[in-house]
């Protein structure tokens, strides 16, 4: 009787649950697989330029506060 108890939702869980969840977990592998779609790329790209642009901004202000107050990097680390 207590061996029933085990052994059904053992049973349910291997012919139910196992295959289902093991084909869920690949199908998700293989569109992670796939690479970046065109549209991913084209986002990845615009992101860059941006993140590019910025750079060149706080370049251009620590140039100014350089040269304006030589001391402001010590009051900020």
């Amino acid at each position: 009787m207590s061996s029933f108890f085990i052994a059904g939702p053992l049973i349910v869980f291997l012919i139910f649950v196992a295959p289902l969840w093991l084909f869920l977990h690949y199908r998700s592998k293989r569109k992670t697989s796939n690479g970046l779609s065109a549209d991913d790329y084209q986002r990845l790209e615009q992101l860059s330029k941006t993140a590019e642009s910025m750079q060149s901004r706080v370049e251009t202000l620590e140039k100014i506060l350089d040269s304006e107050s030589p001391n402001w990097r010590r009051r900020y680390e």
